[in-house]
């Protein structure tokens, strides 16, 4: 569309379409159309920067290539992987030029990437250890989850797994995988970590659960270490899990659920979860929203989640088909796979009708028994995580008391520090911090200054004539990139008409801005100029205007021969 022309994102102009052929099978498309909208425009919007960007980096490499001479593979990958910009993209816009791509090149550097996703997943799961999961669970069935009643169990040890394979025994330090035929661990899943514990053999030996997963979709995977003992399959056991750990988990997942329904509430229907991660000291949770949270709506949403939390409500749940669930007004994640029955989980009490749920959710993890098992709710943390989805993190508990008792420390801290009343430290700091910017100010006009002044190492000094044209050249120690182009500016009204060439160093590199006056500019372009100088510098590039240009590279002790290399330009156009 951008190459036909198209000037305005137009993705968003479909969205009505799409709801008129699919809205009677995805009835969540009619009720989030505003948020569909506003995401597809604001990621056209998006692309379409990324997109001028890439086409500016394409320009100037093809700019750069000898006659008949192909876009180098690299160019085009880094074209792929930085901009989005598919193979095809780029050979389209190419085949306009009559430029070809390195095809060869391309692959190998697509190839490589792949490799290196390769390599990180290597030894991050044994790729045949399935076989042994699925032919466990085949031969013991699946495992009874006791969990929701109680945190301990008598169980029979049905499975070992150490490694890849299946064994029939354990020694003491053996690290490995226990399987039994019921269990009060919660298997990670739903975004709720697993548990941890300890399971004691009735023949004296211990087991440390360290994590607890699902294999095979049902087995219960107790992973750890023998510490004493010896252990065999059929050997009976007492599974204990850590009752602290589970009763913090179970508050901080609890609490997913009633700031989940207070997210709708506070920013509209739209909110839908888009991952969870539960653990004993926080949890995070990721949900749709199109912009960030204001700390009114973070402070809407914790005084909501708290209100409820302090109804100490009684939590239910009941096993129904999704169905009946689903039409009784439970939430359901859309994408999610539900099985014939599923456990409802409602908490806490509507805040304007006493006699609604606050929460309705489908959910298999454990909760509170009741919401003020969660004694505190607190947001540490929102942030972005991709386009249209945001990031909460958060903490429940003693965790949420430890959070805050450390702010009010560090405030305390720093009214310290300040000398001044607590309540006064936000203008204190600001007019501190307004100091400083006014020193900087002042300390950086010094310091340029300072440079023009002081003693240049650069064979020209200025202004001098290089056939008929005035010229500023010097090196400019101290000064950042980002003070000359002011400096150039300035120079160029000193001059009148002319060519002004500064390089500045600090921190171990060297940046140079060339000027060119107005008239001058329509026959002289600043940016040949300073790929001139950048080149010497060990830089690539540079880029800007005809009247302004800038670049940089790493030796500065060639900052020298770089406005040398400026000032040969200049000559190689004298008649």
């Amino acid at each position: 569309a951008h190459i036909l022309g198209a000037k305005e994102p137009l993705m968003h102009r479909l969205v009505p379409a799409l709801i008129g052929t699919m809205g009677a099978a995805y009835p969540e498309l009619g009720r989030a159309e505003p948020v569909i909208v506003d995401q597809l425009r604001q990621e056209e919007e998006r692309f379409r920067r990324t997109l001028g960007r890439g086409l500016a980096l394409l320009e100037e490499e093809v700019e750069r290539l000898p006659r008949g001479a192909a876009l180098s593979g690299e160019t085009a990958f880094k074209l792929y992987d930085t901009f989005g910009f598919p193979l095809d993209l780029t050979q389209d816009i190419l085949r306009a030029k009559n430029v070809s791509v390195d095809l060869a090149a391309f692959d190998a550097a697509m190839e490589r990437q792949r490799e290196k996703g390769r390599e990180s997943w290597a030894g991050a799961a044994d790729a045949g250890s399935e076989d042994v999961w699925l032919a466990l669970a085949d031969e013991t069935g699946a495992g009874v989850f006791l969990g929701y009643q109680g945190e301990r169990a008598e169980a029979s040890l049905v499975g070992i797994v150490a490694g890849a394979a299946r064994v029939g025994a354990l020694a003491a330090g053996d690290a490995a995988v226990l399987v039994f035929d019921c269990t009060p661990f919660y298997a990670e899943s739903g975004g709720q970590a697993g548990d941890h514990g300890t399971i004691r053999f009735a023949n004296g030996a211990v087991f440390t659960v360290t994590e607890t997963q699902k294999r095979a979709g049902t087995l219960h995977a107790h992973v750890g270490t023998l510490v004493s003992g010896a252990i065999k399959v059929g050997d009976r056991a007492t599974l204990e899990i850590d009752a602290v750990r589970r009763a913090q988990i179970r508050a901080n997942h609890s609490a997913t659920h009633l700031m989940h329904a207070a997210l709708r509430r506070v920013l509209g229907p739209h909110v839908a979860q888009k991952g969870s991660l539960v653990e004993a000291d926080r949890f995070r949770f990721d949900f749709s929203h199109g912009a960030p949270l204001t700390q009114a709506e973070i402070e809407r949403i914790e005084d909501e989640v708290n209100a409820v939390v302090r109804q100490n409500a009684a939590a239910s749940t009941r096993e129904m088909a999704p169905a009946d669930a689903i039409a009784a007004g439970a939430l359901a994640l859309f994408g999610e796979k539900y099985g014939d029955s599923v456990r409802v989980l409602a908490m806490g009490d509507a805040l304007e009708d006493g006699h609604k749920a606050y929460s309705v959710e489908l959910c298999g993890g454990t909760h509170v028994t009741r919401t003020g098992d969660i004694a505190a709710f607190t947001i540490l943390s929102e942030s972005g995580v991709s386009a249209g989805v945001r990031r909460i993190e958060a903490a429940t508990g003693a965790a949420a008391i430890q959070h805050w008792r450390t702010q009010g420390n560090l405030a305390k801290t720093v009214a310290g520090l300040l000398k001044a009343p607590l309540s006064e430290t936000p203008e204190r700091t600001a007019t501190l911090l307004e100091e400083r910017r006014r020193f900087e100010r002042e300390l950086g006009e010094a310091k340029k200054r300072l440079a023009l002044v002081g003693d240049a190492t650069a064979p020209a000094v200025g202004p001098v004539d290089v056939g008929g044209i005035k010229v500023l050249a010097r090196v400019l120690e101290g000064v950042p990139a980002k003070d000359l182009r002011g400096l150039v500016d300035e120079g160029k009204t000193s001059l009148g008409d002319g060519v002004v060439a500064y390089i500045g160093i600090e921190g171990g590199k060297a940046a140079l801005a060339v000027g060119v006056t107005a008239e001058l500019a329509k026959s002289l372009s600043a940016v040949d100029l300073v790929r001139a100088g950048v080149a010497v510098l060990g830089g690539q590039g540079g880029g800007g205007r005809p009247d302004m240009a800038q670049g940089g590279g790493p030796e500065t002790d060639k900052a020298a021969a770089a406005l040398e290399a400026v000032l040969g330009v200049l000559r190689q156009r004298t008649p």
